[in-house]
């Protein structure tokens, strides 16, 4: 895998999401741990299921936060 072109010396291990709806309710707290993405860019990623607390329907949810800039250059 390339090197990043950068990365952020100031950035944490992980980020904590809170997932609220419209009126503030809280639906789920997610963990995005820090990564080396394949294309060689570094950020963020997490992928969980959550539950609607009001109706029990359950929802998959996969969220990544990239570095901009930090894709390897060609």
């Amino acid at each position: 895998m390339p090197e990043p072109a950068k990365r952020d010396p100031k950035a944490p291990r992980f980020l904590e999401i809170t997932i609220k709806d419209s009126e503030g309710k809280v639906w789920s707290t997610l963990f995005a741990q820090g990564k080396d993405f394949s294309t060689g860019s570094v950020g963020y990623y997490v992928s969980e299921k959550t539950t609607n607390p009001e109706s029990g329907e359950r929802y998959q949810c996969g969220l990544s936060f990239t570095l901009i800039g930090s894709k390897p250059g060609k």
